[in-house]
């Protein structure tokens, strides 16, 4: 399994899944932040950008995410008059907030550990500057122990894993240790290129053929064992780990992070009161397979709504809107059944 989209969305261009022999099979994991984003969240950013006092500050691949109606997203909210704003960096933020004083500023903060220090020089930027006009609505997770948690669940067929090579830049290769010696089972990290990507998978069946559970980089010109110190004190100063839950898997145990207790100021969930908000869901999209697909127990073309009515335009679930997605990867890279 590979848990980054976009190794997904490189495994499925270049057809590495199909160039395979009988026996070996790639499986895609819940590797997007975007797709694995509560609709709790989503419910909660829908809910603030609707308020006339805030600024909703957003990436870009959030918009067109569903909460848990279909066609409830940040995009018709922002037709309708709410100030979204496309962020390409978290600390565009604090520019917002001080031409705004008037207005409330909340980023939604999603992503894995690639895109959480950022996040958090945004949090000590915004303490030292004292800006009280300026929060956080946390969404961001931990790979790991999503990985953990896929090994644990009744009917897993994992037998090894592609690691985020973009993950284990910041994070370094200590964590999956302890991931291998209880499940026994080989991890290797991976580049995001067909030849990186093939290495890492050769390298996880030696492994597997040796009988020899191991962590492996195959990424090692971006990859440090230690990863990025910095990064990794500045994660630890701003964040405590938490449990979190994930779309389509549940909650999982210190599967998030949330602000430390004395920046807890800067929590957007405090400050407007959205505990409501994140208990609201509807029904949503019965058809949708997202959870399976998320959990690699279906491919995006199992789906009975893959391709027809469901579209990158116009989705029924989180993996066909982001640009990591699994079903935006199928549904860009692989033929389209004609479904009525």
């Amino acid at each position: 399994m590979e848990v980054c989209g976009g190794q997904t969305h490189a495994i499925v261009r270049w057809g590495l899944d199909q160039l395979l022999p009988d026996g070996l099979r790639l499986i895609h994991g819940p590797g997007c932040p975007v797709c694995v984003t509560p609709a709790a969240s989503i419910n909660q950013a829908l809910a603030l950008a609707r308020r006339p006092e805030v600024i909703l500050c957003a990436y870009g691949d959030m918009l067109r995410v569903p909460g848990s109606e279909p066609g409830d997203d940040l995009l018709r909210v922002r037709a309708a008059g709410g100030d979204v704003r496309l962020l390409t960096s978290p600390l565009q933020a604090i520019a917002l907030a001080q031409s705004h004083p008037a207005h409330q500023v909340v980023f939604l903060a999603v992503g894995f550990e690639t895109t959480a220090p950022a996040t958090a020089l945004l949090a000590q930027q915004t303490a030292r500057l004292g800006l009280a006009n300026l929060s956080l609505l946390m969404a961001h997770v931990r790979v790991v122990p999503a990985m953990a948690a896929i090994l644990a669940a009744p009917g897993n067929q994992v037998q090894g894993f592609l690691a985020a090579g973009h993950v284990s830049t910041v994070m370094g290769l200590e964590e999956l240790r302890p991931l291998v010696e209880r499940h026994r089972l080989p991890v290797v990290v991976s580049g995001f290129e067909p030849e990186e990507l093939l290495r890492g998978v050769l390298g996880c069946v030696e492994l597997l053929e040796a009988g020899r559970p191991a962590v492996l980089n195959a990424y090692p010109q971006v990859v440090r064992e230690q990863g990025n110190p910095g990064a990794r004190a500045l994660l630890q100063q701003v964040f405590q780990v938490v449990d979190q839950p994930w779309r389509g898997l549940g909650v999982i145990a210190a599967g998030g992070l949330a602000l430390r207790p004395e920046l807890a100021w800067l929590d957007a969930r405090a400050r407007f009161d959205l505990a409501e908000q994140g208990r609201a869901e509807g029904a949503g999209a019965q058809e949708c397979i997202a959870a399976q697909v998320l959990q690699g127990r279906a491919l995006p073309s199992d789906c009975a709504a893959f391709g027809s009515r469901c579209r990158p335009e116009h989705p029924l679930g989180a993996p066909m809107v982001s640009s990591e997605g699994a079903c935006a990867a199928y549904h860009r890279y692989r033929a389209v059944p004609c479904r009525s």
